[in-house]
């Protein structure tokens, strides 16, 4: 499909909601998804700044609601306040995804507590909050799933063990409910960005490093958000 006809889409009265959207992949997703109509609920910490953000696009849907990853109560409260104020939810973006580069590294110089804190973080949000919104899915004849995963769930690496692992999961759990809700007209995919262009991380890069790992793409570009953003439109 060309990407022309994937912004002619039309998500008009379907509402979504983004987890972790304030910037990069999440934001990207958020604004291109309310630009071909979805009403949009951003599920963010800084429920003030995202407003600032929001309106700067007057013309497009976009609800800042509270999410905190390290929060479990929020993700219940979450989905409860787009139920309430919308009756459905058709699109569900689960966005949120954790790495500390400097504290994920190999097998033996990775601390245990933080492997499992990051599986825990990076799938846990992914389960528990699908969890919640299949069930308003499934009512309103069906949905679409759609987790921000990363190539690192598929070719392992020399560092980010933790990373690499739960993103694997996240692969996997995306397959699950595939094949456990299809039935129900009720959709997951994922999205396997490689190194793309948000600011985190930029900012984690070093300049060399970034020259070394260009010298093997075909582009000689990174990634962008909004690259991303057309394959959750897809």
């Amino acid at each position: 499909i060309k990407m022309k006809e994937w912004d002619n889409m039309n998500l008009k009265n379907k509402v979504a909601l983004v987890t972790s959207a304030t910037r990069g992949i999440g934001f990207a997703s958020a604004l291109k998804l309310a630009e071909n109509g979805a009403i949009v609920y951003m599920g963010v910490r800084r429920l003030e700044a995202t407003q600032e953000i929001v309106d700067k696009y007057p013309n497009l849907k976009m609800i800042p609601v509270f999410f905190d990853a390290y929060k479990e109560d929020s993700y219940k409260a979450m989905v409860e306040t787009v139920i309430e104020k919308e009756g459905r939810l058709d699109i569900l973006v689960n966005n949120f995804g954790t790495s500390t580069p400097a504290k994920d590294r190999d097998l033996v110089n990775t601390e245990e507590e933080y492997f499992f804190d990051t599986i825990k973080a990076n799938l846990g949000t992914v389960y528990s909050i699908s969890k919640l919104a299949v069930p308003h899915m499934i009512k309103n004849g069906g949905g679409s799933i759609v987790n921000i995963s990363s190539i690192g769930g598929v070719v392992p690496d020399i560092s980010r063990i933790g990373y690499g692992v739960s993103k694997a999961a996240v692969n996997n759990i995306t397959q699950q409910i595939a094949m456990q809700y299809a039935k129900d007209n009720v959709r997951c995919n994922a999205v396997l960005p490689g190194l793309t262009a948000t600011d985190a991380a930029i900012d984690n890069m070093p300049e060399d490093f970034r020259k070394s790992f260009l010298s093997h793409v075909p582009l000689n570009r990174m990634g962008t958000p909004e690259d991303m953003a057309n394959s959750v439109l897809f």
